[in-house]
């Protein structure tokens, strides 16, 4: 379990063999489970519609044109 910056928690669930993020829940929102698109080898998966902590991503990360964007 991680505590984010807004102090909300985070539980996160991972693979046994190389340790990677497979997918994590967020306190209060268990109803929802959160998969890392990073999880998804296929070249063909489709891009995301709804994007968060965009003021830590890459300087060269491109989003989709018509994204949701949390505040």
């Amino acid at each position: 379990m991680r505590s984010g910056d807004s102090g909300g928690r985070a539980t996160f669930h991972f693979c046994p063999e190389c340790g990677a993020t497979v997918h994590y829940t967020v306190a209060g929102r268990e109803e929802s489970v959160a998969v890392p698109v990073g999880a998804f080898a296929d070249p063909a998966f489709p891009a995301p519609t709804f994007s968060v902590y965009e003021t830590r991503m890459h300087r060269w990360v491109r989003l989709p044109d018509g994204i949701e964007h949390m505040d």
